[in-house]
């Protein structure tokens, strides 16, 4: 019997879909930048691509695939979407500066925010975007 995921957990949880078969890429990648831990993945028949994986991030858990082509219905979308993943952190310098020397590119140079926040926008080598964010210390 396969190995089963945890629990799906009650409320919002993030899905990236990871194109172009990159998904062990992917995964180093968000472990490098952002210190995730891999909490669970299935590997496809293929033996290559995630069929479906859990990350923790900062708190957080998301859920990541590679892309199936062969089981869409319709053309994707080729652009990026609207969405940004936020992390609010201890430290969004460090962050910032680990997302980088791990392969994001700086989209807003971390500054200091009107709101309060030291803050910045990152986009990872596989087109989403994050935003990251901490207090001011002061």
């Amino acid at each position: 019997m396969p190995e089963m995921p945890p629990p799906t957990p009650i409320g919002l949880t993030p899905y990236l879909t990871i194109r172009g078969g990159r998904g062990h890429e992917a995964v180093a990648f968000y472990k490098r930048a952002f210190g995730a831990e891999e909490m669970f993945s299935n590997i496809a028949e293929d033996g290559e691509r995630y069929l479906h994986g859990r990350l923790r991030i900062n708190g957080a858990v998301v859920f990541f695939s590679d892309d199936f082509p062969e089981f869409r219905a319709g053309a994707p979308a080729t652009a990026p979407g609207g969405v940004t993943f936020h992390l609010q952190v201890d430290d969004a310098d460090a962050w910032a500066k680990r997302a980088i020397e791990a392969g994001a590119e700086v989209t807003q140079p971390i500054s200091d925010a009107f709101w309060g926040d030291r803050y910045g926008q990152l986009r990872d080598p596989f087109g989403h975007a994050w935003s990251l964010g901490s207090a001011i210390k002061g």
